[in-house]
């Protein structure tokens, strides 16, 4: 049976609020603070933990994606695929900050979390949200939002705001998810709208947020410039055969010679963005690992990659299709068919986001990917519900066949998007 105490839960939103934009680690009960209006949403910063890498939560987020990649490929093997690990990370990392017991645990193995964290997992959280914030810059333009909605009728407890606003500086708003959820989800996607600069303008339907009593959110915007733009007139069309056998035709980037590396049968080429903080990197798999087959390198594959891309000067031309990639998903299934289904079962445990807290009722994401001559755009955006409780040298590298994207911040292994080009012809 639900409880509505509107009265109690203005003042504890307005105290929380409070509490975040002094960035204390305790709230005082204020009874008499004036409530925090419907849809406003209040920001602030926490205490700073410099010493703290985010190296090893960049190594999880990528093993996270990989292991999604590589589940979702496998369901549609024929299918364009593109996602940010970053984002999905950070939107089950809020309710993770809630969960309890054997729901805990499971999130936290999906999302390859620090073994050991335990009481620095915030302060390795903030590091990794410090680092990625600093990859903003010339010619690299990144941004991230992340928001707690929480419907009128439930009081959050202080201490799980505290969390997410130490770990992830989340804002908190508030929004009526169980009287008017159009109206909520309108409010929710008019600020994903705002965080990724118009290109994901519609993220959660009022199906999606009906019966809920949270909303998390995570936006991401990233405009990246190539370190050295290609020379359109130097560009192609060519054939590149799909991963259902056909051969369509592509536009070719080229005309660059850039690091590359080898390991298992894989080719790895490093495209850098404008001041060496950020790039991507192209990942062909061995040949004949096509057709009905979905390649995915594994984490160490991948490492060894990287650390040959760190020695090698340049010595590989690169031939690039131009692509336009745009996913808009459910991926409830997939996550529970990574382990973690008990998040989104009767035996869910988030009481550390509130007593009334259940089970997560759905994890949406949408991410959009443009690549040319210029640069990079992407952007991602996450949304995750809360239910009540119920009571080398001459090598030519051609990517003329499906291949894979990693846009990583290269000094924490962060990685912003993680994509899989099945057909360049497709969106």
């Amino acid at each position: 049976m639900r409880h509505s105490k509107p009265a109690a839960v203005s003042a504890a939103i307005a105290t929380a609020a409070a509490l975040v934009l002094a960035g204390c680690g305790s709230v005082p009960d204020h009874s008499h603070n004036s409530p925090l209006a419907q849809g406003t949403v209040v920001r602030g910063t926490a205490a700073v933990e410099p010493h703290v890498s985010p190296a090893p939560y960049g190594n999880a987020d990528l093993r996270f994606g990989l292991d999604l990649l590589n589940a979702w490929c496998a369901e549609d093997p024929s299918a364009n695929v593109v996602f940010s690990p970053s984002s999905l990370a950070t939107g089950l990392g809020m309710a993770y900050l809630g969960a309890r017991g054997a729901t805990a645990q499971a999130m936290a193995a999906v999302l390859h979390l620090p073994a050991g964290a335990g009481a620095s997992l915030e302060a390795g959280l903030q590091a990794r949200a410090r680092a990625l914030r600093q990859l903003d810059g010339p010619g690299v333009t990144v941004s991230d939002s992340d928001e707690v909605w929480a419907d009128p009728s439930l009081t959050p407890l202080r201490s799980y705001l505290n969390a997410v606003a130490t770990a992830y500086q989340a804002g908190v708003g508030r929004v009526p998810l169980l009287t008017a959820p159009a109206e909520a989800a309108a409010e929710i996607d008019a600020a994903v709208a705002a965080g990724t600069r118009g290109h994901i303008r519609h993220l959660l339907s009022a199906a999606d947020v009906s019966g809920s009593i949270f909303v998390l959110t995570d936006a991401l915007y990233l405009d990246a410039k190539w370190q050295t733009p290609f020379v359109p007139q130097e560009g192609f069309a060519g054939p590149f055969t799909t991963a259902a056998g056909r051969r369509v035709q592509a536009w070719y980037l080229s005309g660059q010679v850039f690091s590359s590396a080898q390991a298992q049968g894989w080719t790895a080429v490093s495209l850098p963005y404008r001041g060496g903080r950020l790039a991507m990197t192209a990942l062909l798999p061995p040949a004949g690992r096509q057709g009905t087959r979905c390649p995915v390198p594994t984490a160490g594959v991948t490492e060894a990659l990287e650390r040959q891309l760190a020695h090698d000067p340049g010595s590989a031309m690169l031939d690039l299709p131009q692509v336009n990639l745009s996913t808009d998903e459910h991926l409830t299934g997939l996550l529970s068919s990574l382990g973690m289904g008990i998040a989104f079962s009767q035996q869910a445990d988030f009481t550390g986001m509130s007593p009334m807290a259940g089970s997560l009722g759905t994890v949406v994401h949408a991410a959009t990917l443009r690549v040319n001559a210029v640069g990079t755009v992407g952007t991602a955006a996450t949304g995750v519900t809360v239910l009540p409780t119920s009571e080398r040298v001459g090598l030519v590298v051609n990517l003329d066949r499906p291949y894979l994207m990693l846009i990583t911040d290269v000094r924490t292994g962060e990685p912003l998007f993680v994509a899989r080009v099945a057909n360049p012809d497709l969106p």
